[in-house]
């Protein structure tokens, strides 16, 4: 069985177009959903969803089609970088699945999608057609509020569709990821100001780690700060020492942290080298994991009485 997981992010927090939107996922046949999250203050709905190769692209398009159908970008506003109403959709391999086929079912959906709807895509992470094109943050500059400047500069041509500003959709990034890591973290302080400190000490591009993205957000209903994070990578980059450097940081400007939380679904990984880090345990491994055990033994043909 072949399964691919597919986040598409959309530029929304509104109740209706929230349902809507994941009813699309829900219809698709062969297409399951596993999580949706959404708030305010980010005004970003994140979706996680698996199937096989025909599915996944199929509940794709017809969850970013409703999106574009409910969200007009003019109104738009939010703290989370965005230059689109179907901001981005990755595609990544779980199993008997390759990140090759991965990038070819992303530009299926990114030409599907530009073709049918009129909206510009461009291709990042393994299905970037140039170097810079693999970070989000490259293709993001400027946002939606400078993209009509931004799309006419030759360099910056969509891969699909017309090089063209959308006003009312903005622009779709499409593309290929390995499995990575969403984790945000709140800090006891409304001070905007120390929590991007804070996330600047842990982005990979402002002197933090390779493979760590990190902003910061003000959450209004709980006067409190939060460190939203992307760990691109968290085998070679693991969730715990991203922790202690926050922790750090905190620390260093006198700030408590109050909760924490995944953003999408937690990769099983992730959680045992946290559990390995601070209870010490030794030789912990993702097939001594009860649950992984019995799904190992059954697949194998094992025998239950």
């Amino acid at each position: 069985m072949e399964i691919i997981e597919c986040v598409p992010n959309f530029s929304t927090s509104e109740l209706k177009a929230v349902e809507l939107i994941i009813n699309e996922v829900k219809k698709t046949r062969n297409a399951f959903l596993l999580d949706y999250t959404f708030d305010d203050y980010y005004n970003r709905l994140v979706v996680s969803f698996v199937g096989d190769k025909k599915s996944v692209v199929e509940a794709a398009l017809n969850a970013s089609f409703k999106a574009l159908e409910l969200i007009d970008m003019r109104t738009h506003k939010g703290q989370h970088p965005r230059i689109g109403a179907v901001d981005v959709v990755p595609f990544i391999p779980i199993k008997n699945v390759t990140i090759e086929e991965c990038v070819e079912l992303s530009k299926k959906f990114g030409e599907t999608l530009a073709e049918k709807s009129g909206v510009p895509v461009y291709l990042y992470g393994e299905a970037a057609t140039s170097p810079e094109r693999r970070d989000l943050d490259w293709i993001r500059k400027g946002e939606y509020e400078k993209l009509a400047e931004m799309i006419i500069k030759p360099e910056r041509k969509p891969d699909f569709g017309p090089a063209a500003f959308n006003p009312k959709s903005g622009a779709t990034i499409t593309g290929a990821r390995k499995l990575m890591a969403g984790f945000n973290v709140n800090l006891g302080t409304n001070d905007l100001k120390i929590a991007k400190k804070i996330a600047k000490a842990l982005h990979s591009k402002k002197g933090g780690f390779s493979n760590v993205k990190a902003m910061a957000a003000f959450i209004p209903e709980k006067n409190i700060t939060q460190i939203g994070m992307s760990i691109s990578n968290f085998e070679k980059t693991p969730l715990y020492r991203v922790f202690e450097l926050l922790k750090v940081e905190c620390a260093r400007y006198n700030v408590p942290i109050v909760g924490s939380e995944f953003c999408g679904m937690a990769p099983l990984k992730a959680l045992i080298d946290i559990a390995a880090y601070y209870l010490k345990i030794d030789n912990l491994t993702e097939d001594r994991v009860l649950e992984i055990a019995i799904q190992n033994a059954m697949e194998k043909g094992g025998n239950f009485e």
